[in-house]
């Protein structure tokens, strides 16, 4: 028996492939990563990939076969905008590097494991902000062929006010706290004498925010390239929050007349306006006035990462002519020229600070700028205001940009009141030079108490300090010979209010004061006048005017008492959704406003903690409680802030907060 064997040798294993491609990209971009924690971005709502220039990220790419240094290459791209440029730095090429260097775009394994690679990359300070698209691409050195990866997840790129480069930076964790990472603030009205608060959800981190944010820039005029100085995105974005020009974010309505849309006293919060703005695909939202304008403005300019804050100055001058004083014109029979008294003082106005360096302007001009989107006057074309640097401001330095003088006259303007002369020229009859800028307000650091900042926009009233930036920053207006002659001021006029003043349903009765300081009798004509005017400054209706003559002896004083019945103006309230005031006017040679302003707001509005209810409620007979029961489930731990306002014709500005705190379920 012949027994044959045949033997074959095994078959050898295939050679690993010889092409690297990318399979798999993880951004690494969970809350729990630690990019998110690294960056301080851990607060947003997204699972996107959320970062601050100047600061390395990591991702993990799985590729094909295990990378060699030897014989592979790979790089990175990240792509902004419609139209992505090297020369524009919005289309970046990334190498891949030994060592990462400071200021420049590199990546670097920090970690491999068989096909699995880690990487740490590097961005400048100077990085665009914005939305980018990431392409891996891979080469295989032995064969020449290449492979690219386009990943489907976006890459959010923000400015970094942790990194000591960046022109944003901001130096204590409190203060980043306060005026990076809250989600909420409060935001001041009212008049200086009663000075009201409303809290207000900012929500830069809520669902959806930065998406609308970034729309916001996307429909501005700028492109992406523009996008790497914290001075243009903020001028851009005080054009895009108002809507005259730019189909903005915001329509401005003062009217009284909200039918189409909501009252600017019915909001409580920024995060409905930019989702909605966003979700209509750009059209403009209504309506909106000053603090409503000025909360939109701080949740994007926080979500973007630039430290932003609200700020409410009371009696605010809104100066039309560029002459940096607030003028009041009237004839040769002390009568109001009113197509000339275009120039107005309103209770309050609210706009915003930010906080950046000012490489664009002499040293010591970097801190707090202040940034205006309501639209009041055009800057080079545009309904904007800002960045103004506050240094400039309280030194009358208006030379400087951008619209100092504008924001100068806000909170510095002295009031300038004019009497026609027989042959049509204008002298000056009197000045007032602590009329503007009282009580400027924000939410203090860490608290919910109300700081008086005043003192960041001006020196103390009637300081040497003062005198000279008022007088130097006149010299810069269109009227720079209104401090060249002297005007006498030996008879003094002051006005008084016993206590808060009058409240709603009660007479107001005022105190007048009229004294000659000098050594000659003196003979004067005392004019007054009682008008309704509404909060930003506008008369309404006068009710009351009277004129008397007085005869002072030398250092003599006299007293007198204007009483305003409430029927005189009880109706202009009624039928008005208008904030108004009462302004009285008292002048001689001398005049003083006083400003009174009683507020009404009613559909109930509820908001938590991401979740928005609005429930309609019928009429409420009087005496009557009403309750309401609203159910939901918080979709964010921490603690937070349940608010709660009531809106209708008859009664707004009514609101109520309440401090929870939201547990991780289990």
């Amino acid at each position: 028996v012949a027994v044959a064997a045949c033997f074959r040798n095994p078959s050898p294993s295939p050679a690993p492939p010889l092409t690297l491609a990318v399979r798999s990209v993880d951004l690494l971009s969970r809350k729990s990563d630690r990019n998110k924690k690294e960056h301080h971005t851990d607060q947003y709502n997204s699972d996107q990939l959320i970062i601050r220039r100047g600061q390395t990220f990591q991702i993990e790419l799985d590729l094909s076969r295990p990378f060699n240094p030897n014989t592979d290459k790979l790089h990175l791209e990240m792509k902004t905008g419609p139209l992505p440029q090297v020369s524009k730095r919005t289309h970046i090429i990334i190498p891949l590097v030994d060592e990462l260097q400071d200021e420049s775009w590199e990546a670097k394994i920090v970690e491999q494991n068989v096909n699995r690679v880690k990487l740490s990359v590097n961005s400048p300070v100077t990085a665009v902000i914005g939305k980018y698209k990431l392409t891996i691409t891979t080469q295989c050195l032995k064969t020449g062929e290449t492979t690219t990866h386009d990943h489907d997840k976006d890459i959010y790129m923000l400015f970094n006010p942790w990194c000591e480069d960046d022109t944003v930076y901001m130096e204590g964790e409190k203060e980043l706290k306060e005026y990076v990472l809250n989600d909420t603030g409060r935001i001041y009205y009212g008049t200086e004498k009663q000075i009201g608060a409303r809290t207000w959800n900012f929500g830069q981190f809520d669902e959806g925010i930065l998406e609308a944010c970034l729309f916001v820039l996307d429909n501005s005029e700028v492109p992406p390239s523009g996008r790497g100085d914290p001075v243009n995105v903020v001028r851009v974005i005080s054009a895009m929050i108002n809507s005259p020009d730019d189909l903005g974010v915001l329509e401005g309505n003062w009217s009284g007349n909200y039918a189409g849309g909501t009252s600017p006293t019915a909001w409580s919060g920024s995060v409905e306006i930019l989702r909605q703005y966003h979700r209509e695909g750009g059209k403009p939202v209504k309506y909106g006035q000053c603090w409503v304008f000025s909360g939109v403005t701080t949740t994007v300019l926080r979500c973007l990462g630039i430290p932003t804050r609200s700020v409410t100055n009371f009696q605010s001058a809104h100066d039309t002519d560029v002459s940096l004083t607030t003028d009041v014109y009237f004839d040769e029979n002390m009568e109001p020229i009113h197509h000339l008294n275009s120039d107005s003082v309103w209770n309050f106005h609210v706009w915003n600070d930010c906080w950046m360096a000012r490489p664009d302007m002499p040293p010591g001009m970097g801190g707090w700028q202040a940034v205006d989107s309501t639209p009041q006057e055009t800057s080079h074309g545009t309904f904007r205001c800002g960045p103004a640097s506050l240094a400039a401001i309280r030194s009358g330095q208006v030379y400087l940009k951008f619209d100092t003088p504008f924001v100068f006259a806000e909170v510095n303007s002295d009031k300038i009141y004019w009497q026609r002369n027989l042959d049509g020229t204008f002298g000056q009859i009197h000045s007032e030079k602590k009329a503007v800028g009282h009580c400027i307000s924000t939410k203090a650091v860490g608290s919910d108490e109300r700081v008086d900042i005043t003192h960041l926009y001006k020196y103390p009233e009637g300081s040497e300090e003062e005198r000279i930036a008022v007088e130097t920053a006149c010299r810069y207006g269109s009227k720079p010979d209104v401090y060249s002659s002297p005007i006498a001021e030996d008879v003094r006029v002051e006005v008084m209010m016993e206590g808060e003043g009058p409240r709603m349903g009660g007479d107001a009765q005022l105190k007048i004061v009229v004294k000659n300081t000098s050594s000659q009798p003196r003979r004067t004509t005392l004019h007054s006048q009682v008008a309704v005017m509404y909060y930003t400054g506008v008369l309404k209706d006068t009710v009351k005017k009277d004129t008397l003559n007085v005869e002072l002896n030398p250092q003599e004083g006299e007293l007198g008492f204007v009483r305003i019945g409430i029927l005189a103006y009880y109706s202009h309230y009624c039928n008005s959704m208008h904030t108004v005031g009462i302004q009285f006017t008292a002048l001689y040679d001398s005049l003083k406003l006083l400003s009174i302003v009683l507020y009404m707001y009613m559909y109930m509005y509820m908001y938590c903690i991401c979740l928005l209810f609005l429930c309609f409620l019928s009429d409420v007979s009087k005496h009557a409680n009403v309750t309401v029961t609203e159910h939901f489930i918080p979709t964010i731990a921490g603690k937070r802030k349940l608010v709660a306002s009531l809106d209708c014709r008859q009664l707004t500005q009514v609101h109520g907060v309440a401090d929870i705190d939201v547990h991780e379920s289990q």
